[in-house]
C-alpha cells in the first residue's frame, strides 16, 4: 500500500516538474517581444472590437443614429433640476428637454438611459449610449478619453438672497452674514478669504443652509445654483435671486473620441436652442432663472 501510494506521488511530482520547465520555456521565449509587436496586438485587438456588431468605428456614430433612426442618450434620474423621476415614473428634467431637443434636431426618435454619475463616462465608452447628456463638467481628465459640447447647461457656486440686497462681489458682503455648507465647494471657495472678513455660519447640508436662509438666521448663502433653484421655486414669496457667481463649471454634452460629425450636430442645435431664446425657456423652467451666465466654450 504504502510503496504503491510512493510511486503515484513520485510520478504526479515528476509531471509537476516537467510542466513547470515547460511553462518557464515559453515564458523565456516570449519575454523579449519588442514594443512594436506590443502595439501591433493592441491595434488589432481594438480593430477587431470596433467590428463587433452594434459597436460603431470611430466617428461613424452619426452615421449609425440616422441609420437606425434612434438616439440613445445616458441621463440622470436622481439629480433634480437635471433629471429625476416624476409621479407617474417618467423622466423628467432639464437634461431630459435637451436630449429630447437634439433628437427632434437629428429627426430620430429618442430613447433615454438613466445613469447614475459614475457610470455616465463608462456607459459612453462601452457603447451603450450615443451621448451622454447628464450635468457633465469639462475637466482635462476626462477631455482626455471623450469629446465635449459647447456649454448647454449652467452650473455654478453662487451667492443668493433677497432681491432687496444689492451685492456684486465679495467685498459687497462685509458687514452681511454668509451661510455655507461645511465642507462643500462653496465652503472651501469662502475660506480662502482672510478671516473676519464677513461672518460665516456653517451648516451640515445645503438643506440646513436653504432653511436658513429662509427663517432669516442668515442674510446670504453661498450654495450651487441647482440648490438655489429648488430654494426658488419652493419659496416664491421670499424672492430670492443670484448675487454673483463665485465659480464657474458648466455643463456639456459627452460623445465618444472621434465622432467629430456627431459633435458638429449637436453643438450646431445647442447654438440654434440658444439663439432662439429656447435654452434661456428651459432655463427658466428648471433652475427658476434667465440664461444669462452660459459661456461660450
Amino acid at each position: 500500500m504504502h510503496k504503491r501510494l510512493s510511486n503515484k506521488l513520485l510520478k504526479a511530482l515528476a509531471l509537476f516538474i516537467t510542466g513547470f520547465l515547460i511553462a518557464v520555456s515559453i515564458a523565456a521565449c516570449s519575454s523579449p517581444e519588442s514594443s512594436s509587436t506590443k502595439k501591433l496586438a493592441v491595434t488589432s485587438a481594438v480593430a477587431s472590437a470596433s467590428s463587433l456588431p452594434g459597436v460603431p468605428n470611430p466617428g461613424a456614430t452619426l452615421e449609425q443614429i440616422i441609420a437606425t433612426g434612434k438616439l440613445k442618450v445616458a441621463v440622470p434620474d436622481d439629480f433634480p433640476p437635471f433629471g429625476s423621476v416624476s409621479t407617474t415614473m417618467q423622466l423628467q428634467g432639464y437634461d431630459v428637454d435637451i436630449a429630447q431637443e437634439i433628437a427632434q434636431g437629428l429627426k430620430v426618435k429618442l430613447e433615454l438611459v438613466p445613469v447614475v454619475g459614475n457610470y455616465r463616462i463608462p456607459f459612453l465608452q462601452t457603447n451603450r449610449v450615443d451621448m451622454v447628456i447628464s450635468s457633465l463638467g469639462k475637466n482635462k481628465e476626462r477631455a482626455k478619453i471623450i469629446d465635449f459640447s459647447a456649454p448647454y447647461a449652467p452650473f455654478f457656486s453662487g451667492v443668493y438672497g433677497e432681491q432687496s440686497i444689492k451685492a456684486s462681489s465679495l467685498d459687497d458682503l462685509k458687514g452681511r452674514t454668509v451661510g455655507v455648507a461645511q465642507g462643500s465647494l462653496e465652503d472651501l471657495e469662502l475660506s480662502k478669504i482672510p478671516p473676519g472678513t464677513f461672518p460665516i455660519k456653517r451648516f451640515a447640508s445645503n438643506s440646513l443652509t436653504a432653511s436658513a436662509l429662509v427663517s432669516g438666521q442668515v442674510e446670504l448663502i453661498a450654495t450651487g445654483n441647482v440648490v438655489a433653484a429648488k430654494l426658488m421655486r419652493d419659496n416664491p414669496e421670499k424672492k430670492i435671486d443670484n448675487k454673483f457667481v463665485m465659480k464657474n463649471s458648466p455643463c456639456h454634452i459627452g460623445v465618444r473620441r472621434g465622432d467629430t460629425d456627431l459633435l458638429e450636430q449637436v453643438n450646431a442645435i445647442v447654438l440654434d436652442l440658444k439663439e432662439s431664446g429656447k435654452l434661456n425657456e428651459l432655463s427658466q423652467k428648471w433652475f427658476g432663472e434667465p440664461l444669462t451666465l452660459l459661456p461660450v466654450s
